[in-house]
């Protein structure tokens, strides 16, 4: 079985800022790391190749820095990484970030399951699988929290619901993107960090990939038309008594008088 992962290397959340006049997000120095939720699909990756066979492979589109991702990856058992990067892709928004991926799989060739993470944690947008599902005409499945079984051309998966989750069927080859409630991703050995050092990075360009024309980059649809923190988080109120039973009174008291109850 032929596995490809999306992975995205994004920024820490936490040393971000918002500079209000210049409209702009400002970006900590250094490589990043890779999206949380990423994680998670190379684990499955990997746990399905344990027990089926076969290979995984990650790609990503980004700069030179997302190779510090890459090799985070090829440090945990994965067998292949690429890097689609290009001046031409800076600014890309996610249905062109799916294009580029598209162009990048059919350009690697036999996959049996693309899987990705449900979202990215600097974007949260959660399109990219599904644009890339539409644009390879596969079956798509978002939001997985287990795979029930992968045989005979067919993979049998749980899709996480407001109400639970649905079970459904897919042919394959097939996109996947899943929630953490999936497994718990592993650590890399000291093995694996030194074998990922000496492992080659493929990497293509808009030419190689054939996409020299519009619809990426500067030319995606997407513009930003404002950037602004979040608000400031309003400040709760402590509830205080002497015994318990005077504290649930007060509480109580406080809900009904806003008809919360």
């Amino acid at each position: 079985m032929n596995i490809v992962v999306l992975i995205k290397q994004v920024p820490e959340i936490a040393l971000i800022k918002v500079d209000e006049a210049s409209n702009q997000v400002v970006l900590p120095q250094g490589p990043g790391v890779v999206n949380p939720f990423d994680e998670y699909g190379v684990e499955e990756a990997l746990r399905l190749k344990e027990k089926h066979g076969g290979k995984v492979s990650v790609i990503s589109v980004g700069s030179d820095r997302a190779e510090s991702a890459l090799r985070n990856c090829l440090a945990l058992g994965v067998d292949e990484a690429y890097l689609v990067s290009d001046d031409k892709f800076k600014n890309s928004d996610p249905q062109a970030v799916g294009k580029i991926l598209a162009a990048a799989l059919k350009k690697m060739g036999a996959y049996d399951l693309i899987l990705a993470g449900k979202q990215a944690i600097d974007s949260d947008s959660a399109q990219v699988p599904g644009a890339v599902a539409a644009l390879l005409d596969v079956p798509q499945a978002m939001f997985v929290r287990k795979f029930v079984s992968v045989e005979d051309g067919k993979a049998v998966v749980q899709r996480t619901t407001e109400d639970g989750y649905d079970v459904v069927e897919m042919t394959l080859p097939a996109v996947v993107s899943v929630v953490k409630e999936i497994n718990e991703p592993r650590l890399p050995s000291l093995k694996g960090k030194m074998a990922a050092k000496k492992k080659e990075i493929v990497k293509w360009t808009a030419a190689d990939l054939g996409l020299d024309g519009g619809a990426v980059g500067a030319d995606s649809k997407t513009r930003v038309a404002r950037v602004t923190p979040p608000s400031p988080r309003i400040k709760g109120e402590l509830i205080v008594g002497e015994t318990p039973e005077e504290i649930a009174d007060k509480l109580f008291n406080k809900l009904r008088g806003n008809k919360i109850i």
